[in-house]
């Protein structure tokens, strides 16, 4: 049995296990895509020590810095939790463990619309990650669905590769750090649509157009290449329940300022 056992592989989890490796403790991290959503950024700019990186080269240092203690990442899906006597059950696709203490990290799943056609084309226009995907858009036009930090820095990235992005959020202005929103303004690939919002994806085999649900410059609908959807995250909180974790209103586990759940030896981190 080990002391601890660690459930994701993002920022949170690979920095618990930095500091747990630290202190000798003997664990495990469950985590089948290394990195996380971190991986996923196209650009950070506010982590200390990098005025500038990808969020993929961010996460390959962390991930080399977990490695050089030697901690053992099983790159492998968590199924199940349950209380045991001294500890806790895992169950992965993989096989059966046993810890005393965990720490659940499994962070956030990417929100969806919720609208026609968004789930027919995905992979075949629609998707949830500019950095994976730009590059299928070359010369061509895309949407991107969002108002807040990742949907303006996704649209700033397919700027490298669209020809033309249409920024798409439902509210009167964007909710992204300033100096984000500075650097949408000096983008003249980049055209905001403000106060509308997207209520279907067409096509036949690929995404063709989208209907808006208010008239922009006349149109409702618009043709487009693919989209980009960046409208938040819902919290990957299904294991914590299977153990009776208290979550809030909003999914989002509950702790105490020393990131203790209500059940013992349980602990949480990061965007959970």
């Amino acid at each position: 049995m080990h002391d601890l056992a660690i459930i994701g592989a993002g920022p949170a989890g690979l920095t618990a296990s930095i500091y747990a490796s630290r202190y000798k403790i003997n664990h495990l991290i469950f985590g089948l895509e290394l990195g996380g959503q971190g991986a996923l950024a196209p650009l950070v700019e506010n982590f200390p020590g990098y005025l500038s990186t990808s969020g993929l080269d961010l996460m390959q240092k962390i991930i080399e810095q977990v490695k050089s203690y030697g901690v053992e990442i099983r790159q492998e899906k968590v199924t199940g939790l349950a209380k045991i006597t001294d500890g806790f059950k895992l169950t992965t696709d993989k096989g059966k463990y046993q810890a005393k203490t965990l720490i659940l990290a499994m962070g956030a799943a990417f929100r969806r619309l919720g609208i026609p056609g968004e789930k027919i084309f995905l992979g075949k226009g629609v998707s949830y990650c500019a950095t994976c995907d730009a590059p299928l858009f070359r010369n061509k036009t895309v949407a991107v669905v969002g108002g807040g930090d990742c949907a303006i820095t996704e649209a700033l990235h397919l700027t490298a590769f669209a020809q033309k992005v249409y920024l798409i959020h439902r509210r009167s202005e964007f909710r992204a750090e300033p100096a984000w929103i500075e650097k949408l303004k000096k983008e003249p690939k980049i055209e905001k649509i403000l106060e509308n919002y997207i209520k279907e994806i067409r096509g036949k085999e690929r995404v063709k157009e989208i209907s808006l649900e208010n008239s922009y410059q006349g149109k409702t609908n618009l043709a487009v290449d693919g989209v980009f959807i960046e409208i938040g995250h819902v919290p990957s909180s299904v294991l914590a329940q299977q153990i009776g974790v208290k979550l809030d209103e909003n999914g989002y586990v509950t702790i105490t300022p020393a990131m203790e759940t209500n059940i013992p030896g349980v602990f949480a981190a990061g965007d959970l």
